[in-house]
């Protein structure tokens, strides 16, 4: 089934991959920390016109937690890390067309949170952004 991305069913599906896939289980078993994910509207937004948000409590291999924020308000929150992209620059990494550390370090990902810890864990990084992409979406974005 193809979703509307983004969406709160995109991000339940996500959920579902991230806590039944073996391979993320094991990649990110020693993961502790919970994220937001801010797209920021632009040209290929379509109807989202304000920031939208995901906020997913990750830990040792699986979601704990998920909440979808639209629009994007004040949050009690205070998450590990924060991930911030364009709606065009996560689409791009969801569909291998740009590197999810090469968009961080030239700031089309930009990240608020420990970058040593992150750096450490870039296997478990990769691996959830393998998950994403195995949720369907509508915009499609083709898997590489």
């Amino acid at each position: 089934m193809v979703l509307s991305f983004p969406s709160a069913q995109w991000m339940e599906a996500l959920i579902d991959v991230l806590n039944t896939d073996e391979r993320y289980a094991q990649v990110a078993h020693k993961w502790e920390g919970d994220i937001f994910v801010v797209i920021d509207p632009d040209d290929s937004s379509g109807a989202h016109t304000t920031p939208v948000a995901y906020y997913l409590d990750l830990w040792h291999g699986a979601c704990r937690e998920g909440e979808y924020f639209e629009p994007l308000q004040s949050i009690d929150k205070e998450p590990t890390f924060i991930f911030r992209a364009t709606m065009t620059n996560i689409l791009k990494i969801f569909s291998g067309d740009l590197d999810p550390i090469q968009a961080m370090l030239t700031r089309r990902l930009n990240v608020e949170g420990n970058m040593a810890y992150l750096l450490r864990n870039v296997p478990t990084v990769l691996d959830f952004i393998r998950c994403c992409r195995l949720v369907a979406m509508d915009p499609p974005v083709p898997i590489s």
